[in-house]
């Protein structure tokens, strides 16, 4: 009987021993996501440099985690199966709600603070925001701060409401995907992230005859979000690494490059109450949220 007793202690501690093993190694990678807003193989690029920093400045393995849509984007990070995400403005907002508060905006690029959105049309017609009416439009993703919310904000200002004026809403799921139906005629005009469409006059990517017939005004945008259960003392070691990128490193130089940023620095939740408002207007958020 003491035999039994003795080999189930022994049995219970080494379960406890390699439970607390499988947990140490749990909290040695720093689990990071982002939202699609492009295709897998973009952002894969764009994440590799910034995964190399954080490792070396965080000193802990950093694993990315791509996702299929920003609905799991966010569910990620509210099942806390990320600690990291890279959220628009309304995903923040999505995760903050459905998190009961237990995720913050911890760093944004310094373009965030004043972000916009375009319109892009290949028909020669469409010159204003009153000529879509009567006409196929295309956003990105529904959850899409620059390819939904503010676009559909700032239409609804000009007395335009898309369920009633245009003759047909399609969704795209990424800002690249928006150009291309725009340019293959499968619709008629799209909204999108402005920095999506910069990098494609750039790369001369943006097919013949497409072109931006409208801007829209500034709003908060994209930033990095964290979940609270995160250690703060690695809160702050994550925060300072973004805050030390700069172009005169050469990885500093890569990375900024690929976030198409000229630095980043703090942010937090009150930076998003207008984008709450607009999200509120629109049903995409509900009112309850604080």
């Amino acid at each position: 009987m003491k035999r039994i007793r003795e080999y189930t202690i022994f049995i219970t501690l080494c379960f406890f021993l390699v439970s607390c093993s499988g947990d140490k190694q749990q909290k040695d990678i720093l689990k990071v996501t982002a939202i699609p807003d492009e295709d897998a193989t973009e952002l894969i690029r764009k994440a590799k440099p910034l995964i190399e920093y954080l490792e070396n400045s965080v000193n802990m393995q950093v694993e990315f985690i791509p996702v299929s849509d920003y609905s799991a984007a966010v569910e990620a990070i509210v099942s806390r199966k990320v600690d990291l995400a890279w959220f628009g403005g309304l995903t923040f907002l999505q995760a903050y709600s459905r998190s009961n508060g237990k995720v913050e905006p911890l760093i944004q690029r310094v373009e965030d603070q004043s972000f916009r959105s375009v319109f892009i049309t290949s028909d020669a017609n469409i010159k204003e925001l009153s000529d879509l009416k009567g006409k196929e439009v295309m956003f990105g993703s529904q959850s899409s701060t620059s390819g939904h919310l503010m676009p559909r904000t700032f239409l609804m200002q000009e007395g335009i409401i898309p369920e009633q004026d245009f003759k047909r809403i399609a969704y795209s799921g990424a800002h690249d995907a928006t150009i291309a139906a725009v340019g293959s005629g499968k619709v008629q005009a799209g909204a999108m992230n402005i920095k999506t469409w910069r990098r494609f006059v750039k790369e001369k990517r943006v097919p013949e005859g497409t072109k931006v017939f409208y801007t829209t005004p500034t709003y908060y945008n994209y930033n990095w979000t964290i979940h609270k259960e995160v250690p703060e003392e690695l809160r702050n070691k994550i925060k300072e690494s973004f805050l030390k990128i700069s172009s005169d490193q050469e990885l500093g130089k890569k990375i900024l490059e690929a976030q198409d940023a000229s630095g980043f620095l703090e942010t937090e939740k009150k930076n998003y109450d207008g984008l709450k408002a607009a999200a509120e207007n629109v049903g995409l958020i509900k009112s309850s949220l604080n």
